[in-house]
């Protein structure tokens, strides 16, 4: 997946990119954070900006919330 710097990511763009990780790696939700965290921020939240930060927890949270129904 290709990221515009310039742009903020959304909410709907993290859970792809959680899911296409969780489905190609086999691993659980928290590792595929994890994964995402360290590939796309390189461990730190400021990297891709506040926004995208924020769509990046809610996104986690979404699926997060689907899993524990």
């Amino acid at each position: 997946m290709v990221i515009n710097s310039g742009g903020n990511l959304s909410v709907e763009y993290f859970k792809a990119y959680f899911r296409l990780i969780m489905n190609s790696r086999q691993v659980s939700l928290e590792e595929a954070k994890d994964i995402t965290f360290s590939r796309l921020f390189q461990n730190v939240e400021a990297t891709l900006g506040q926004t995208s930060f924020q769509n990046f927890s809610a996104a986690y949270e979404q699926l997060n919330n689907v899993k524990n129904l």
